[in-house]
């Protein structure tokens, strides 16, 4: 856990009071309208990508307008006005403020750690040769990890994972590994905590969501190895859907449903595209229910439910990261947008009345009018029975991890404690 920086706590706060003056010096109490604007051509993209993604033919094309008109006309009055340098400065202070803030405050673990001083003697690792392209093979995985003394299993893609995994523990292995995807981690995971063994994670996968958040290099898959002889062990959470773990997320409703088209693979974009309008507003789009704890939502189109939860809601392109894995909660975020009113309400984010709704619980009860619900668990398409029932196990796996590793704290996708960072900033030597 690194001391916060006061330095860079007065540097987020002169940030932030560098946007909010720009704009007033230049156009004064005009720069209000200027913000109005600009929040009003937020809202009406949104409104246009609500129609390239719900409506077909002449309402996408119009709402594809909208989306890259919008947001081009105010620029045009920005720049008409003289305004569009002091909108940039302005936009371009936020941004270093809101880094600054994150980076300033003392910052936690994913999780508690231990030094783990006895290196396994038998440990056998499950290598899948077609994940992320090719990884084991290019990084030489194999070899390597024969030379550290682990037992290596080649996947052909016909093997029952959870039961190679349970063969390993019957002859004798005391650590078990996946070089491979978020799905198979969490199979193999499974098998791992049910045994109380140490879980080894080498990202060979295409995305691996879970090594980022552990803190190791995706980009050098063969440095997880150096866990074996100089590793320290995390106690995290596991999350269930019915009975399928899970070390990512969970997913529901629309997303769920476009994976099951065969086409999905090969063509995400268009199959997407061609399936969203009958999932967002057809008369057969899925509705989901959901209770977290004592919370009950209705009219879901979208359930994100997720092992620990995320820093901040999820985009398509960037996920985002989780502050902790052994909260002992799960992480919800609901998706309700049933018309180009709410999706522009979306503008606003979580927690203001529009489509978006975030929230933390221990058990997630997942339902709609079908007798069973289709979901997906870390990446990969399943059809549970409903309701779902999802909870967390807490300090369920034991994680071994390298000493050093690039990151053990997740930064910058948490909102900013502005109230923390203004103390730290005005903090003197002998107050810390």
């Amino acid at each position: 856990m690194h001391e916060g920086s006061p330095g860079r706590a007065r540097l987020a706060v002169l940030a932030l009071l560098g946007s909010i003056l720009v704009p007033l010096v230049t156009a004064g109490l005009r720069s209000v309208l200027w913000v109005l604007a600009g929040i009003a051509a937020l809202a009406l993209a949104a409104i246009g990508v609500w129609g390239i993604l719900a409506h077909t033919g002449v309402v996408r094309v119009l709402g594809l307008v909208l989306a890259l008109a919008a947001p081009a006309a105010v620029l045009a009055l920005y720049a008409a006005a003289g305004m569009l340098w002091a909108a940039c400065l302005s936009l371009a202070l936020w941004a270093l403020a809101l880094a600054t803030a994150r980076s300033a405050l003392p910052s936690g673990h994913t999780a508690s750690e231990r030094t783990a001083t006895k290196a396994p003697r038998h440990p056998w690792i499950l290598m899948n040769p077609r994940s992320g392209g090719g990884k084991v093979g290019r990084f030489d995985l194999v070899d390597r990890a024969r030379a550290a003394g682990c037992r290596v299993t080649l996947l052909d893609g016909d093997q029952d994972v959870t039961e190679l995994a349970r063969q390993a523990v019957a002859e004798g292995a005391d650590l078990l590994a996946v070089a491979g995807g978020d799905g198979t981690q969490a199979l193999v995971a499974e098998v791992a905590a049910r045994h109380d063994l140490p879980f080894l994670v080498i990202p060979a996968g295409t995305r691996n969501h879970f090594a980022l958040d552990l803190g190791l290099d995706r980009d050098d898959p063969a440095a997880a190895l150096e866990a074996l002889a100089d590793g320290v062990e995390l106690r995290i959470d596991l999350g269930y859907a019915a009975d399928r773990v899970f070390v990512n997320n969970a997913s529901f409703g629309t997303y769920a449903f476009v994976v099951t088209d065969p086409a999905y693979r090969d063509a995400k974009a268009r199959t997407t595209l061609r399936t969203l309008p009958g999932l967002l507003t057809g008369e057969d789009a899925p509705r989901l229910r959901a209770r977290a704890d004592r919370t009950h939502i209705d009219g879901l189109q979208a359930l994100l439910v997720s092992n620990n939860p995320y820093g901040r809601a999820l985009d398509a392109a960037h996920p985002g990261r989780r502050g902790r894995l052994d909260s002992g909660l799960l992480g919800v975020v609901c998706v309700r947008v049933g018309n180009a009113a709410q999706a522009a309400r979306l503008v606003r984010g979580p927690g203001s009345g529009g489509g978006l709704i975030r929230l933390s619980a221990a058990t997630v009860v997942v339902e709609a009018d079908t007798d069973t619900l289709p979901a997906g668990i870390d990446g990969e398409h399943v059809v549970l029975p409903s309701p779902v029932v999802c909870r967390i196990a807490p300090g369920a796996l034991r994680v071994r991890v390298p000493r050093r590793r690039p990151r053990t704290s997740p930064a910058g996708d948490g909102a900013a404690d502005w109230p923390g960072v203004v103390r730290l900033a005005l903090s003197s030597p002998r107050t810390r």
